[in-house]
C-alpha cells in the first residue's frame, strides 16, 4: 500500500483529495488543524489523522512520531496547507498578514519537506508542492502578499527539485487557478473588510469588485484539481509541473508588457493618471 503525508487535509480541497486517495487504496496520513474534520476523515479506510500545524515544527515532529508507529517510509509528501488573502500592502494589517502567508504557504512547506526527507529517501518517494496561478502570472493589486508567497514557492520548488534530483526524489509543483472552495468565499469577506477600512482606495476597490466577482463566478469544479493531484501522485513519469484552471485573462496578462497591464488597470478602474485616490474624491 502506498503512503502519503498530506498537509491541509482539513481544508476543502485537501479533504476531497484525502477522500479520493482513500478510495484508491492509499494510506493517507492526513494532517490538519481542524479536529472535527480529522475525526470525520478517521472514519475513512486507510486514513490516519494527525493533528499538526505547519507553522509549528514541534507539532510536525510529534506528527512524524505518530506516523513512525505505522511506517518508516513514504511514497509521497503533498503540501496542500495554505491560505489566501486580499488586502492592501500599505494599509491595515498588511505586514502581519504577509508574515502569516509566508509562514504558512512557504515556511510551512519547507518545514514539512525538511522533516520528512529521510522517509521519502527510504520509500523512493516524491514531493508535491502546491503553488498557484498567482505564482507565475502578472501580480494583481490587493493580492500582493498572496502573490509573493506563491512566487516564493515557485523559486523554492525549482531549487529543491534541482537539489533532490541528485538523490532520486522528484519534486513536482501544482499550479491551480480559482476553484469553488471556502478559500474563495473567504476572499470576498476580506474584500469587504479592506473596503471598510481603507482611507486611500475606496473608489478603486468599488470599481475592482466587478473583476473580482467575475473571477469568483468563473471558478472551476474542485474535482478537476483533485484529479490533477492524483495524476501528479500516480504518474509513472511525473511532469515538473501540473497547471490547471488558469483563466484566459490571467494568462493574457502574463504575456502582455507590464506597462500595458498597468494601463489596463488604470483604464478599467478609471483611475486618474498620476493622482492619488484622495484627490480624486475632492
Amino acid at each position: 500500500m502506498k503512503t502519503v503525508f498530506f498537509t491541509g487535509a482539513t481544508g476543502g480541497l485537501g479533504e476531497l483529495c484525502v477522500r479520493t486517495l482513500s478510495k484508491r487504496g492509499w494510506q493517507v496520513f492526513a494532517v490538519g488543524t481542524n479536529r472535527e474534520k480529522l475525526g470525520e476523515l478517521e472514519q475513512l479506510p486507510h486514513v490516519i489523522p494527525l493533528h499538526a500545524n505547519v507553522r509549528d515544527m514541534n507539532s510536525l515532529k510529534a506528527a512524524k512520531e505518530n506516523l513512525l508507529e505505522y511506517t518508516n517510509r513514504l511514497d509521497a509528501v503533498v503540501n496542500f496547507a495554505g491560505i489566501s488573502g486580499f488586502s492592501s500592502l500599505v494599509e491595515g494589517e498588511a505586514i502581519s498578514l504577509m508574515e502569516r502567508l509566508i509562514d504558512i504557504n512557504v515556511l510551512g512547506t519547507a518545514r514539512v519537506n525538511a522533516l520528512m526527507i529521510d522517509l521519502l529517501e527510504r520509500g523512493q518517494g516524491r514531493i508535491i508542492n502546491c503553488s498557484s496561478t498567482a505564482g507565475w502570472v502578472a501580480s494583481q493589486p490587493f493580492a500582493g502578499a498572496y502573490c509573493a508567497s506563491k512566487r516564493a514557492i515557485e523559486a523554492y520548488n525549482d531549487s529543491l527539485r534541482r537539489e533532490l534530483m541528485f538523490i532520486g526524489i522528484p519534486v513536482i509543483k501544482i499550479q491551480p487557478g480559482a476553484y469553488q472552495t471556502k478559500l474563495l468565499s473567504g476572499i470576498a469577506d476580506e474584500y469587504l473588510k479592506t473596503l471598510k477600512s481603507t482611507t486611500r482606495y475606496q473608489t478603486v476597490l468599488r470599481r475592482l469588485k466587478f473583476m473580482m466577482d467575475k473571477v469568483l463566478s468563473a471558478a472551476g469544479d474542485p474535482q478537476e484539481l483533485v484529479d490533477t493531484v492524483i495524476k501528479a501522485l500516480e504518474d509513472k513519469h511525473p511532469r515538473l509541473k501540473y497547471r490547471k484552471g488558469t483563466g484566459f485573462l490571467m494568462y493574457l496578462m502574463s504575456v502582455l508588457p507590464s506597462r500595458l497591464v498597468d494601463w489596463g488597470y488604470r483604464t478599467l478602474l478609471k483611475y486618474p493618471w498620476g493622482k492619488h485616490e484622495h484627490k480624486e474624491r475632492l
